[in-house]
């Protein structure tokens, strides 16, 4: 392990990158917002029989959030066809998600891997003649876990 300096600064959460197994088209990566890299644990409270001043508190498996992708409207997009088929046909293929985090010469500070994530929701934002807005898309997958890579 790096022995710790005084010059050290947290890295910028601006420069990432999504692959998605499968999908390699120009700008299907290209997401402006990720959320989601969550997991807890609630532990299950236990009575003790015969003793009533106690609650045993047990580990659980844990729970994670869905991961959230927002991009600008990407038309044509095979990954949104592949979120719209699984959405309306309920016909599911998981695929593997990769999160990278980069510096700034796109070098790669850490990754995440998402395990067998599937379509759970897709958004379309609304549309207002009167901003000036961009046509954001919102996916949502769920998956059965992720670990850090790097």
């Amino acid at each position: 392990m790096p022995e710790p300096t005084a010059s050290y600064y947290p890295p910028y959460a601006f420069h990432f990158s999504v692959t998605v197994d499968g999908f390699t088209g120009a700008n299907e990566g290209s997401f402006q917002e990720v959320s989601g890299l969550s997991v807890k644990m609630t532990p299950m409270e236990v009575k003790e029989g015969g003793e009533n001043r106690f609650v045993r508190r047990l580990p659980v498996p844990p729970k994670y959030e869905n991961l959230v992708l927002k991009r600008g409207m990407l038309v044509g997009s095979s990954l949104t066809k592949w979120v719209q088929n699984s959405l309306t046909t309920f016909s599911f293929t998981p695929k593997t998600v990769l999160v990278k985090l980069l510096d700034g010469d796109d070098s790669v500070i850490a990754a995440w891997s998402f395990s067998n994530a599937y379509p759970v929701a897709l958004k379309v934002s609304d549309f207002k003649a009167m901003e000036n807005s961009l046509a954001i898309e919102t996916l949502e997958l769920a998956f059965d876990y992720f670990k850090q890579t790097k």
